[in-house]
């Protein structure tokens, strides 16, 4: 019912950031730019994100291979865990100063875009600094809204299954492309009985997966102006939530509160948890068994409702540096040794040059590489969800009344209606 892990790949960026501070980086804390050029035509612009200090020291390098290649291009940095990033963002651009070019998410394109922040790269791709080209199955649209061009693909994730296989394997279930919802439940009872582990963490507040599961169903989480289901819908899907929980079948919210940040899977309260592919990295650092990917179950055997999801670059509109933004966003999506560099940190490389250029050595990571392939080779993928202006806060209050409903704080009823009251607001604008 909870799945805090997923606040895209939220909570786990929280609580593994540091400051810039703590890196000893050159990090800048308030207008940042320089607004023009040096003497000798040197520009500064600045460079945002959010994510931990191991993704900071990654993003360090690239930007050292960066400013060789373009030596009249110096760029400041600063990052923040995911949360306080986004505050600050906030503050930046309602004060009309936002950093020059920044990490963003599908969840946020329409909304800065209402508020006429983020710069069309489109003109950036026609003049010759951004090369749109040589992106993996089609992520090249996923920043496009509108005809506009307002973010670029610098990885891919899709949801999947973490499973702590020797759980799996010790109850006979053994999961594969197209297995149903049905098969699903079956399985979980099995876990459940024959290892004495609940099978899955609790999985209701997890807004990614339930827009699957709503697409394979002919619906979807959200349309392009805002929810895409009704509230008997999400009264059916909390109701089967809570009838989880109470038969063990899903993992005692109470006990995962207890344990966090550390995941339930991890610490061996269930046997599997629906999450973002690049996410297994982290059980097999907090766990002491061995964690695989299987796939999303299904409605019908073969409609998934995926995609690959995508953490992008932008740029601001009020950037002084448009053509300095762009081939620094090239840079970052088309080099090879950037990928070298940054690995599986922000998901798959979206482009081809990047993806052949690292090839990962661990099993985990080879491990995110086969089942991103496997759901190419399936043609499981779907283009994305369109995500209204608004969809940012949706997210939040889903999974945080998803939490207080898994807590025994709102009735199904209650946190059904509060979610919409909280949706019509955030969609209204």
């Amino acid at each position: 019912m909870v799945n805090g892990r997923n606040v895209e790949r939220r909570t786990v960026l929280k609580v593994a950031g540091a400051t810039a501070a703590t890196l000893g980086l050159a990090a800048t804390t308030g207008c940042g730019g320089d607004g023009g050029a040096s003497a000798d035509g040197t520009v500064t612009i600045r460079y945002a994100w959010w994510g931990a200090e191991d993704r900071a020291q990654r993003i360090n390098k690239t930007i050292a291979l960066f400013e060789k290649k373009y030596p009249k291009i110096k760029v400041k940095t600063d990052f923040q865990p995911y949360l306080d990033f986004w505050k600050k963002f906030n503050t930046q651009a309602s004060g009309g100063n936002p950093p020059d070019v920044f990490q963003n998410a599908i969840g946020f394109l329409r909304k800065y875009d209402a508020k006429n922040v983020l710069l069309d790269l489109s003109e950036q791709a026609k003049a010759g600094n951004l090369r749109m080209d040589g992106f993996r199955a089609g992520l090249e649209k996923f920043g496009e809204i509108d005809g506009k061009l307002l973010g670029v693909p610098v990885g891919s994730n899709s949801m999947a299954l973490v499973v702590d296989k020797p759980v799996y394997t010790r109850a006979g279930v053994k999961p594969e492309q197209g297995w149903t919802w049905d098969d699903f439940d079956a399985a979980m009872k099995k876990i459940r009985d024959k290892t004495g582990r609940a099978g899955d963490s609790g999985m209701y507040g997890v807004m990614y997966l339930y827009d699957l599961y709503l697409r394979q169903n002919g619906k979807a989480f959200f349309t392009e102006d805002g929810l895409g289901f009704t509230e008997s819908d999400l009264t059916d899907w909390w109701t089967k939530a809570e009838k989880g929980v109470k038969e063990g079948l899903y993992a005692d919210a109470k006990k995962v509160a207890q344990i966090k940040p550390k995941s339930a899977v991890a610490a061996e309260l269930a046997g599997g948890e629906f999450t973002w592919d690049n996410f297994t990295v982290r059980y097999t650092s907090e766990g002491k068994s061995e964690y695989g990917l299987a796939p999303i179950p299904t409605t019908d055997g073969k409609k998934t409702g995926q995609y690959l999801g995508s953490l992008m670059l932008s740029a601001s509109k009020r950037t002084q540096h448009p053509k300095e933004v762009a081939q620094f966003i090239d840079f970052m999506v088309h080099d090879p040794e950037v990928a070298k560099i940054m690995g599986y940190d922000r998901g798959v490389p979206a482009t081809q040059a990047q993806y052949d250029a690292y090839k990962p050595a661990d099993e985990v990571n080879k491990a995110i590489a086969a089942y991103e392939e496997s759901l190419v080779e399936a043609g499981v993928l779907e283009p994305i969800t369109p995500h209204p202006n608004g969809a940012d806060i949706c997210e939040s209050a889903f999974l945080r009344i998803a939490e207080e409903l898994a807590l025994g704080k709102r009735t199904v009823d209650e946190a059904v209606k509060q979610f919409f009251t909280e949706s019509k607001t955030a969609l209204a604008g």
